[in-house]
């Protein structure tokens, strides 16, 4: 597939999961960790919402303002991490924060799916806080529960 066809692809995987956020919204009760983040430069916000049962993330959700790359982050970061431990969601993170770094990173460790259409932020420095915005969150939010 040519670079041209593979940054429309990520284009639209990215929209989709903007259009169509997954886990968006908030849990009914007090059972949940509760991170809210801001990226103060240009204005995204996500609260997120962790379940964390057995060394577990149980559930996620979140809900939020923001542009594009912000949102969709956190759509696919809510799948991702549902059902690992809380060591191996950080572990995601950290490989994720690599990727937007463009740095190398463990592809075989995690199948990261449609975060990989993230890739193309690294083009645009100031657009990596946008995308790791949710990570962020959900690092604090285990590291929140565990405390």
């Amino acid at each position: 597939m040519s670079s041209n066809n593979l940054d429309t692809l990520y284009r639209q995987v990215i929209m989709d999961h903007y259009k169509n956020p997954r886990n968006n919204g908030e849990f009914d009760g007090d059972d949940s960790v509760t991170v809210n983040m801001n990226n103060p430069t240009c204005g995204d916000r996500i609260q997120l919402q962790l379940k964390i049962e057995d060394g577990k993330v149980a559930e996620a959700k979140f809900s939020g303002e923001g542009c594009s790359i912000s949102l969709a982050s956190a759509s696919m970061m809510t799948q991702a991490v549902k059902g690992l431990t809380t060591e191996e969601a950080v572990a995601m993170s950290g490989i994720f924060s690599d990727m937007m770094l463009g740095k190398d990173y463990d592809e075989d460790r995690f199948d990261l799916g449609d975060i990989e259409a993230l890739q193309g932020v690294t083009k645009f420095p100031a657009r990596i806080k946008c995308a790791t915005l949710a990570w962020k969150a959900m690092e604090k939010g285990i590291e929140d529960n565990n405390q």
